[in-house]
């Protein structure tokens, strides 16, 4: 006897698997000690506190980090919207830094807002945001391409 397929997840279903901790955070975020924090159909934050291992050569917190941040919470929000079997890369990422970043600024938050979808692209804003206060720190947009299921057509008996 075999055991029924499983239905793939749509993407707002993975996100919150992730969130509610029953399938393992993407090793990415590990390394750079990101947290998901909220997932919403369309809205997705993830949060950090910037480290001394986040430094760049001059002492301040490595523009990547902000980056990062931004590219995970736009992705996943354009995940969220995405039906099962449905998938997405990045295909253009423009960061706009307004405030610097050091290891005193505390905990930062990376929220991602669906913004629109065609036939194979979709796009989506973000913003870094200092906990403290809400200042904004950077802010962004990304463009991503997306790999749409296909229909199959039901096997002929034979």
């Amino acid at each position: 006897m075999r055991a029924a397929p499983v239905e793939p997840l749509g993407g707002i279903d993975q996100l919150n698997a992730l969130l509610r901790g029953e399938v393992a955070p993407p090793p990415m975020g590990e390394l750079m000690g990101m947290t998901l924090i909220l997932v919403e159909e369309g809205r997705v934050v993830f949060g950090v506190t910037p480290g001394r291992r986040h430094d760049n050569p001059m002492g301040i917190t490595h523009g990547g980090l902000a980056a990062t941040l931004l590219d995970s919470a736009m992705g996943c929000a354009v995940q969220s919207t995405l039906p099962a079997g449905a998938g997405f890369t990045a295909l253009e990422l423009t960061v706009h830094y307004v405030a610097t970043v050091t290891h005193e600024t505390g905990p930062i938050l990376g929220e991602g807002r669906f913004v629109h979808r065609g036939g194979r692209t979709a796009t989506a804003e973000g913003r870094v945001i200092r906990v403290a206060d809400g200042r904004v720190l950077a802010h962004a947009t990304t463009t991503c391409l997306l790999t749409l299921p296909t229909k199959t057509a039901p096997a002929e008996a034979a």
